[in-house]
């Protein structure tokens, strides 16, 4: 989705030639293999939690296995560090993390980071009164609950100034939830976000309703029942947000 809303670019941050690339929460490594194909020249390291990645690799490509909120050991700085749907899981103090990529990266390096927010919005109230409203607002309570916030990253240009970054750009998407909206492109990327939303709700919701908010699964179940049909209900003009943010650390 992003690389379509992108225009088929993988970022929006003016690099150019980046020698070092750090991908952080990599997951599939979809976004360095991309990256390192289109780059040859970039060696580019993608890091996560999990060793999901696969073994083809371009040779200019490698990932590790690393946590973003530890403290951060490489033995050298990166010219481009990009994260994308990370920070809502983030636990750490925003500013200490982005105070991490500034003090990763080289004089006149940047930092883009790529983001969804978690909360569903309708041009016209049709959201009002659904499955769909009343799970997003009890998934917002449990996950600031965990410690975490899934609008946060609407400060993403904050973070950065207040890191130290100049050069601030910011640009945000409307996203359909499904393909309710009128034109080609829009309708591609709402079916695209609604598969999206139905692949990714059940682990979501389980884990953020059970562990923070005490239900029990059977109630989790019954619930996404009802949402899923919402998710796919074009009658519901619904949207979230994707914002993409960067900025330059001084030369």
């Amino acid at each position: 989705i992003s690389k379509f809303l992108l225009k088929g670019r993988l970022g929006l941050a003016p690099v150019e030639r980046p020698r070092r690339v750090l991908d952080l929460g990599t997951g599939t490594g979809i976004w360095a293999i991309e990256y390192a194909e289109e780059n040859p020249n970039s060696e580019v390291l993608g890091t996560d939690l999990s060793p999901i990645q696969p073994d083809y690799l371009p040779p200019n490509c490698r990932f590790e296995i690393d946590d973003v909120e530890d403290d951060w050991t490489y033995s050298y700085k990166f010219d481009y560090i990009h994260g994308r749907y990370l920070l809502p899981f983030i636990k750490k103090d925003w500013n200490l993390l982005f105070k991490s990529m500034y003090d990763n990266l080289n004089s006149g390096g940047w930092v883009e980071s790529q983001e969804t927010i978690i909360y569903f919005q309708s041009v016209d109230g049709s959201i009002d009164g659904t499955a769909l409203k009343r799970w997003n607002t009890l998934l917002l309570q449990g996950i600031r609950k965990l410690g975490r916030s899934a609008t946060e990253a609407l400060r993403c240009k904050y973070y950065l100034a207040q890191a130290g970054f100049v050069n601030l750009g910011e640009k945000k998407f409307a996203v359909p939830m499904n393909p309710w909206a009128k034109g080609r492109d829009e309708k591609a990327i709402g079916a695209m976000q609604m598969m999206n939303n139905l692949e990714g709700i059940d682990g979501l919701t389980m884990t953020v309703f059970t562990r923070a908010l005490d239900w029990d699964p059977a109630d989790v179940e019954k619930l996404l029942i009802d949402v899923k049909k919402d998710l796919k209900n074009r009658s519901i003009h619904a949207y979230i947000t994707v914002i993409v943010a960067w900025g330059q650390k001084p030369a």
